[in-house]
């Protein structure tokens, strides 16, 4: 392949002198993690703590230049790493694939949802356990190719919340791959504080029963996913904090990524006309919800008095939702601590997708007289707060933009980390979490599955970039969800945003100047867009055939009599196109 720039050629001088760092990493400053005892290294296998929220955008978090109250995750950023380019999938299901199998997820049937997981395929318990380790889960699953945590997934113990549309009261969970009973309505129950629990619980377990073995607990919150619900005491703290607007909270927040090194782009205009196809039209979003409620990303100032304190408490809420969340870390932290583990964890927290600009409502509906924040409100966050939440990059979930595909990620390592606070460069994507965690365990990804030869692992080792800030090496990266298109190739982003059902024109980035994506070079270099778009569909085509024909749909059998029950309460949703969007 000719390459139209030479930061594509991976014979170019920067590619091999980045290789020779990458090396010279490897064997001078990692080599003494897994020396001698009397090096200062961990003689045990760490432990790994690997927490995702749910939706929650790139500066959110206060270490990402956010104003939100997150001093869990602050500390683990002061006392460890921050990654700049760190890349989910855009949306909740394909980011836990790769997340739990280290593979794109058009490679095991995930993107979109075709069956089961090839018979090939691996999820993390199934390469850690062999070495010793007890693995748990709490949260959030959502990985329909292995419906069961324990049976499919090789969890020894697991919570599993299967409502997300319920925060005080869901209706579906499992224990251990057993059905749950409802939670009651009007208890005391909140979900970020459950799977908190479950997780301590699990950790209590292990150090009773397994205290000789290392641990992996998978913590999988549900925030800041919609509904917007959080306990009121949560929503006081921060009930005027956003009066400001999303313009001023957005070009705050700007200020402050530039200043901490995050970033170093312009700020992209707000797209007042792009919303995902499936929302509220305005009208429709005003009669279910109420005059206060805003369908698109406008300047603040044109909106009313009225609508202006209406998204201030919705902002407020996805605050207090993300407040909770850390503080609920914090308590496993503390947990990992009174084991005496602390110092031998890895912790690893990454956002499963950009903040959302959904409008849908699901679940019991919405009450329009209920407290916004409650269990009968059902609110979104909506385009002019997602906009600003995914500070300084454009577009949100569902789209492979950088707003919708950036995320943080916050490394943490007592025993094996030098550094304390620094900034690692290089671009990352989910696909490494999994090759990174094996590396460190002595795991090898290598060998048949179920009789079958995997493909394999596309994903790279982010273990250099624990000791210095080199770059890792790699042909490209690669993105597809729904008509939503990317590959990125060095500092080069050929990406698309499609409409419904047809895909968009290509736009062409250079990200080592424009994170923020505001200057398409697409006709200014030609031959790089056709070089990048051949690529992309070699990948899109060999992954599809990796993952091998959709599983045939089972038969719906006959049909069930109808419920002599209560029916349930009518609702009015914008509904994604597929069926288990969350």
């Amino acid at each position: 392949m000719k390459y139209a720039h030479p930061r594509f050629d991976p014979r170019h001088p920067a590619l091999r002198a980045a290789a020779a760092l990458v090396l010279v990493a490897l064997a001078v400053d990692l080599r003494p993690m897994a020396a001698a005892p009397d090096s200062g290294a961990p003689a045990k296998k760490p432990n790994f703590l690997i927490c995702v929220a749910d939706d929650m955008g790139y500066s959110d978090a206060g270490c990402y230049g956010g104003e939100i109250q997150t001093p869990n995750l602050d500390r683990l950023a002061a006392g460890g790493l921050r990654f700049t380019q760190m890349y989910s999938t855009a949306r909740c299901w394909p980011s836990r694939a790769c997340i739990l199998t280290g593979y794109y997820a058009q490679q095991v049937r995930m993107d979109p949802p075709q069956g089961r997981l090839p018979d090939w395929c691996r999820v993390m318990p199934h390469y850690l356990k062999p070495l010793g380790y007890r693995c748990y889960h709490s949260g959030k699953w959502h990985v329909m190719g292995a419906p069961r945590p324990v049976a499919d997934g090789g969890f020894d113990r697991s919570y599993c919340l299967e409502d997300h549309d319920r925060f005080f009261a869901p209706k579906r969970a499992l224990l251990d791959d057993q059905r749950l009973p409802p939670v009651p309505d009007g208890s005391d129950f909140y979900v970020a504080t459950a799977i908190a629990n479950y997780g301590i619980d699990f950790l209590k377990e292990h150090a009773a029963n397994h205290a000789g073995k290392p641990f992996v607990l998978y913590l999988a919150f549900t925030s800041p996913h919609f509904p917007l619900q959080a306990p009121r005491e949560d929503i006081d703290r921060y009930r005027d904090r956003f009066l400001e607007g999303w313009d001023a909270v957005r070009a705050k927040r700007f200020e402050r990524l530039r200043q901490m090194g995050l970033v170093r782009c312009e700020l992209p205009p707000r797209e007042p006309e792009t919303i995902p196809p499936w929302n509220f039209a305005e009208a429709d979003l005003v009669k279910q919800i109420g005059p206060g409620e805003v369908g698109r990303a406008v300047a603040w100032n044109e909106l009313t008095d009225a609508q202006k304190r209406f998204q201030a408490t919705k902002m407020a809420i996805h605050a207090a939702m993300i407040d909770r969340m850390d503080r609920e870390l914090g308590r496993v932290l503390d947990q990992i601590r009174a084991m005496k583990a602390f110092e031998n964890t890895v912790v690893l927290f990454v956002s499963d997708n950009g903040a959302s600009a959904e409008q849908i409502i699901r679940g019991d509906g919405h009450d329009p007289g209920a407290p916004a924040g409650s269990a009968k409100s059902y609110l979104c966050l909506g385009p002019g707060w997602s906009t600003a939440s995914n500070t300084p990059f454009r577009l949100h979930k569902h789209w492979v933009h950088e707003g919708g595909i950036a995320s943080p990620l916050v490394v943490h390592w007592p025993a094996g980390l030098r550094a304390r606070g620094e900034l690692r460069h290089t671009p990352a994507h989910f696909i490494d979490l999994l090759p990174t965690l094996l590396e460190l365990a002595g795991a090898d990804a290598v060998g048949p599955w179920k009789g079958a030869t995997p493909p394999p692992l596309p994903g790279r080792s982010l273990v250099p970039t624990l000791a210095a800030d080199v770059p890792i090496p790699r042909e490209y990266l690669y993105w597809h969800h729904m008509t939503n298109r990317a590959i990125r190739v060095g500092d080069w982003k050929l990406v698309s945003a499609g409409a419904k059902n047809a895909d968009g024109p290509w736009e062409l980035y250079d990200l080592g100047t424009d994170r923020g994506e505001t200057k398409n070079l697409a006709a200014v270099h030609p031959d790089t867009v056709r070089q990048l778009d051949a690529l992309w569909r070699q990948c899109d085509d060999q992954f599809r055939q990796q993952a091998g024909p959709p599983e045939p749909k089972k038969s719906p059998g006959k049909p069930k009599p109808k419920s002599k029950s209560k029916p349930k309460p009518k609702r009015v949703t914008g509904t994604p196109p597929e069926p288990t969007a969350r």
